[in-house]
């Protein structure tokens, strides 16, 4: 990866802003590599102000990569597939704690991902979601791009311990998860979420939720779990929080229940065979690892 040499010294100091006289600075992913989990005691939440980035090229570079989660298709057309942007899954710049946020992401990469079934970079993890929620093409991994990405966020890990956990990462899992009933979702949908989505889904003044311009099956959002999480915590957009559990499970397995387009190579996904139980789609090896051996003649 390229980086800011100011800005890598300033997410490994803590907030140490340091002046860029040489322009870039080439860091390996080995020496990223995250703590152990449990390692390192839990950080508060904290969104830094932009008034932080005084370095002007640090500074320049992470506003262009903010800019490119707000307007992705605008910005990147050969790669995006259809009418989402990062901000869609990624709320306010992903700043919102309990949404997915960015803050405190950069410490915890490089990183295991059971889905891939390897140690993968932040690097990776955004060429996963250009491929996937964005139904495109992969960027350049050391292009200006990702990096500018990556510099957002950085910026917004300033001060969060490599390794450390942080609270308001991710999204809380809904638990014990839910059945979710698409006929009694009906209601629900016509009622909180086509008033932005649309009634048949295919969006409006939000992204669409199935379709051929919504994100594809090999999406994270495509497993119902994950998408009743976000949709408990996050939405509706103006009242996020105001939906039951069920409700959003209900929702969950109506708009995965719809079509999305499909992703070539998802049979390879988790490839120790250990996919969660709401993968939307069989894998390889786990069903090599369900069929039973035959006795030797």
């Amino acid at each position: 990866m390229i980086a800011w040499v100011a800005l890598a010294l300033a997410v490994a100091g803590a907030g140490l802003v340091v002046s860029a006289r040489r322009r870039t600075y080439r860091m390996e992913p080995s020496i990223r590599l995250a703590a152990p989990a449990g390692a390192l005691s839990v950080v508060a939440f904290r969104v830094p102000a932009d008034s932080e980035l005084r370095d002007s090229a640090v500074r320049a570079s992470a506003l262009r990569g903010r800019a490119i989660a707000r307007a992705t298709r605008e910005s990147l057309p050969e790669h995006v597939g259809n009418a989402l942007r990062c901000v869609s899954c990624h709320p306010d710049d992903g700043t919102r704690a309990g949404a997915m946020p960015w803050v405190g992401v950069y410490a915890r990469f490089p990183q295991y991902r059971s889905r891939s079934g390897r140690v993968i970079t932040l690097e990776d993890r955004i060429n996963d979601c250009f491929e996937r929620s964005m139904n495109g093409r992969a960027l350049a991994p050391r292009g200006r791009d990702v990096a500018d990405m990556v510099a957002y966020m950085a910026f917004l890990s300033v001060g969060v311990p490599q390794g450390a956990a942080m609270t308001g990462q991710g999204i809380p899992a809904i638990t014990p998860p839910l059945a979710g009933d698409t006929l009694r979702a009906r209601a629900a949908y016509a009622a909180e979420c086509a008033r932005c989505h649309g009634a048949d889904g295919l969006g409006g003044v939000a992204p669409p939720l199935w379709g051929p311009q919504s994100y594809n099956v090999g999406a994270g959002m495509s497993r119902v779990r994950t998408a009743a999480a976000f949709i408990r915590h996050a939405m509706p957009f103006d009242r996020p929080g105001t939906l039951t559990d069920q409700q959003a499970f209900d929702l969950a397995a109506l708009i995965n229940a719809r079509p999305h387009p499909d992703f070539p190579g998802k049979e390879n996904d988790w490839p120790l065979g250990d996919p969660p139980p709401d993968v939307a789609y069989p894998t390889t090896a786990a069903v090599k690892a369900r069929r039973p051996v035959r006795p030797a003649p």
